[in-house]
């Protein structure tokens, strides 16, 4: 599990200084979040509509976890790392309390559907496990979740199919929050090495997210599906297949990727983000920014 002190590092030493500092945006996103959502916003698409819902679910209390994380990792680099580390930092939280506050709004229309958000409750209840903990591990936990939603974004971003036929409002809400997880992907994984991270127990913490993350999504997909009356659906499996194990399924061609955090030389500026750096240059009326770090 990630609890207990992590061994002696065999990674960079607390306060290394590593490479050149991400540059990120704070936007605000210029979408109307007030009038209804309809059920199967989604092109129509009970499972699409569904998965996407679990995802929304689990954000507003995991972006705070990440928000905290950072923080308490901030604080215990060295003073002259957090002067060099503080605006990409600060721009990170900012990043991702705009995602939090946003899809806060967008799981209001889900709680008046009668969808029951069962995963908030399970990352709030671990976030209190971890209590006190080493700032570290902390860091390490938001690294491998990051990695998740950055291999998702990547994917997204690669097959806007996911989306068609999506409300345009919902649909934009989705590529700038992928387009802005492609680009602050390493921030975290960064900052888990200037307090000493070591690829062991990255390593080891990544695969213990994988496990929750995937399960809870699974729950919470199938939940919201059972809620809806649309889980014993065939059209609805067919679906699922297509989207998760079909030819362009996120889970047969995203398993190379998740993979690619167990290397020992893995970074996440490995992957490519060029399709949200296009996505945000060709909305940027949609999402101006409110400040860059």
């Amino acid at each position: 599990s990630c609890r207990g002190c992590c061994p002696k590092q065999r990674g960079p030493a607390p306060g290394a200084i590593l490479g050149p500092m991400s540059t990120l945006t704070v936007r605000r996103l210029l979408v109307d979040l007030k009038p209804p959502v309809a059920r199967h916003w989604n092109g129509g698409d009970a499972f699409r509509t569904a998965l996407f819902n679990a995802l929304s679910m689990s954000f507003p209390a995991g972006e705070q976890f990440f928000i905290d994380a950072v923080r308490r990792g901030m604080k215990a680099l060295p003073p002259a790392q957090q002067v060099r580390r503080e605006d990409e930092l600060q721009a990170f939280i900012g990043q991702e309390a705009t995602h939090r506050r946003i899809h806060g709004l967008f799981n209001d229309h889900l709680a008046h559907q009668g969808l029951v958000n069962r995963w908030q409750d399970r990352i709030v209840a671990r976030s209190a496990k971890l209590g006190a903990m080493n700032p570290r591990n902390w860091v390490a936990v938001t690294a491998a979740t990051e990695h998740w939603t950055a291999i998702f974004a990547e994917h997204l971003l690669a097959h806007p199919q996911l989306l068609q036929g999506a409300e345009p409002r919902l649909r934009d809400l989705w590529l700038w929050h992928c387009a802005e997880e492609c680009e602050h992907r390493s921030t975290a994984f960064d900052l888990y090495l200037a307090l000493g991270g070591n690829a062991h127990w990255r390593k080891r913490i990544f695969r213990v997210v994988s496990w929750h993350f995937s399960v809870d999504l699974a729950r919470q997909t199938l939940h919201n599906l059972w809620r809806d009356g649309t889980w014993w659906r065939p059209a609805t499996w067919a679906s699922a297949w297509r989207v998760l194990l079909g030819p362009q399924g996120l889970v047969r061609l995203g398993l190379a990727p998740w993979r690619r955090y167990l290397r020992d030389d893995f970074h996440p500026s490995q992957g490519d983000g060029r399709a949200g750096e296009q996505w945000l240059a060709a909305h940027a009326a949609l999402v101006p920014p409110v400040r860059a770090g």
